[in-house]
């Protein structure tokens, strides 16, 4: 049988990899004390020393001994308790397996003794014990850590490299909880400073700033597997490269690249190709439907019915972009919009004053993101802040003006909207198209001259693989032998169309390929995205009042009105508010 220490050390590869793992565990064992406010310092990535120090709950004496035998915990105690577990910790496991492998002091104090406890160990053994003052709560103070296990030291990476991880770590866990402050210093200096904040929304400006904050939209949705509240970046604020992407279970941080995807497919048609939008997903899933007891480090989950999440995630993103509130802004907000979330402050979650600091539990944690509870009498899905809505069915409609002859300007109760008229016909195009896929295929118009066209070999094979497709868009289009074909019929989506232009360039494109193509899910995707693209009117053509009024209303019967299929906007907002900004008035 292996001796104790070498089995506590075997036993700590599990749970404590890094320095970010020690702050990891920390950390939540402060949360599930129910701190308000957590403080981590660490002198060389952690390498050297790490500590984490909370106003929690504390731990009397016997509980703090009792605390570093492993497998002591009182988070659950028997199996059943695993379904529906609510704290971060329940292994009893974080404690022990840091002390194996470093220098540790703990000190702790409950407020029902005279003094606190201090509790010094090396190397998992307990080398002394005795009082301290201090004040409520809990500190733990990591000390050389793996000074007993060089090889797992030696696989350290770099002091900064190290210290970026428990960055990332501290910055997950500060989003799951932006009721609680957390502050991280590196050799005394200050790389998260957070005050306790009343939402999600209010979390995210703090740590990437307000310009970031005001990029994001509320999402939201539901069904008997799960709830979904959260916050998604605006597609013209979505760039390549680098991404945030955080989600959330029940409070709990963790990792899906599924659900990430599911999101990413909320965005089709909405993002140009390659642009990766920040998503914030926070998930309320009933304990018996999740099983988060899948990896040592508790950062991935295994949900009963993937597929429904994954829907539910899809479909929220699918229609929050939906809402005038996904749209690009001219306005220079100060602050996220307040109507992402909801205030906490006056919420019933069943405790009282008196039941002491305690973990929010996931409910309440859920309060803190959209809800249609704030929205303004009125309002769209909550989003009285947006932008200048939309006017009423029925009402006086907008007067239209075209500029430049590519831009068509629409007043609003509130502000303007300025609308490229290309790409908002892009998404009308697509919309119909698809639409007219759903129930056998579009009108097409016979023309009284057909078109006899001369194609390269791979043209005239596409238009032979895709004939049956190419009909229901509307093109008529039969083989003339060798490299000619001869269009018998078009569609007709508006009086300026040029038909052989534009199937020439659709052909040419869908044989060649483009980023466009390439995005799209299915043939029929690819089929009506280029026909948009091809098809639409163009930038510079002069339209008549009554084209700009059906050009506006057709938009805004589309699906996604804010966004063509390129990813770029078709609308741009531009309130009263910022008006008045601009010229002083407010």
């Amino acid at each position: 049988m292996l001796p104790d220490a070498v089995a506590n050390q075997i036993a700590a590869g599990e749970a404590v990899e890094r320095p970010a793992s020690v702050v990891k565990e920390l950390v939540e064992n402060a949360l599930d004390a129910g701190a308000t406010r957590v403080e981590i310092a660490i002198e060389r990535g952690g390498k050297r020393r790490i500590r984490v120090s909370d106003d929690g709950v504390g731990m009397g004496r016997e509980d703090a001994l009792l605390s570093l035998d492993r497998h002591s915990t009182s988070k659950i105690t028997q199996a059943s308790d695993l379904s529906g577990v609510r704290t971060f910790g329940f292994r009893g496991e974080a404690l022990p397996s840091i002390a194996a492998v470093s220098r540790m002091t703990l000190e702790t104090w409950d407020g029902s003794e005279e003094s606190g406890t201090r509790v010094t160990v090396a190397g998992g053994g307990i080398s002394d014990v005795s009082d301290v003052v201090r004040r409520r709560g809990t500190t733990v103070d990591v000390h050389n850590l793996f000074y007993n296990a060089p090889v797992r030291a030696r696989f350290l990476k770099s002091v900064s490299a190290e210290a970026r991880a428990i960055n990332e770590v501290a910055t997950s866990l500060a989003l799951a909880n932006p009721l609680v402050a957390f502050l991280l210093t590196s050799d005394e200096r200050v790389l998260l400073e957070l005050p306790a904040s009343k939402d999600a929304a209010g979390r995210v400006t703090q740590v990437w700033g307000g310009e970031q904050g005001t990029t994001l939209i509320a999402a939201s949705g539901s069904d008997q597997a799960c709830t979904m509240r959260g916050l998604i970046q605006r597609p013209d604020a979505a760039k390549p490269g680098a991404r945030r992407s955080y989600l959330f279970v029940n409070g709990r941080p963790f990792r899906s690249t599924d659900l990430v995807r599911a999101a990413e497919r909320g965005y089709r048609t909405t993002i140009p190709p390659g642009a990766r939008p920040w998503i914030f997903l926070y998930l309320q899933v009933p304990g018996e439907q999740v099983d988060v007891n899948v990896h040592p480090a508790k950062a991935e989950v295994r949900f009963r019915e993937q597929s429904r999440v994954e829907a539910v995630v899809e479909n929220a993103v699918r229609a929050a972009l939906d809402d005038e509130g996904s749209a690009a802004t001219f306005d220079q907000q100060l602050e996220a919009p307040r109507s992402m979330v909801r205030e906490t402050a006056g919420d019933d979650d069943g405790s009282s004053e008196d039941d002491g600091p305690s973990r929010a539990a996931p409910d309440t944690q859920m309060a803190l993101f959209v809800s249609d509870a704030g929205a303004e009498p009125g309002s769209t899905r909550g989003a009285s802040e947006a932008g200048p809505p939309l006017p009423e069915p029925g009402a006086r409609r907008p007067r239209l003006w075209q500029v430049l002859d590519t831009y068509v300007l629409a007043e609003t109760r509130d502000g303007i909207l300025i609308v490229d008229q290309h790409s908002a016909h892009e998404r009308i195009l697509f919309q119909r198209l698809m639409d007219g896929f759903e129930a056998g295929g579009q009108e097409s118009q016979r023309l009284l001259f057909p078109l006899t066209l001369r194609l390269t070999p791979p043209e005239v094979e596409l238009i032979e693989n895709l004939g049956g497709l190419l009909a229901r868009a509307g093109f008529e289009v039969e083989g003339f032998g060798g490299d000619t074909v001869i269009v018998h019929a078009v569609p007709n989506p508006h009086r300026y169309f040029d038909a052989e232009r534009a199937f020439r360039e659709m052909v040419a494109e869908l044989t060649n390929g483009s980023e466009l193509v390439r995005s799209a899910r299915n043939q029929h995707e690819r089929i009506a995205m280029t026909f948009a693209c091809k098809s639409a009117i163009k930038a510079g053509q002069k339209l008549s009042d009554a084209e700009m009024q059906e050009l506006f209303d057709q938009l805004f019967a589309t699906e996604l009105p804010h966004h063509d299929v390129h990813g770029r906007p078709t609308v741009v907002r531009l309130s009263g508010t910022e008006l008045e900004r601009k010229f002083g008035r407010s």
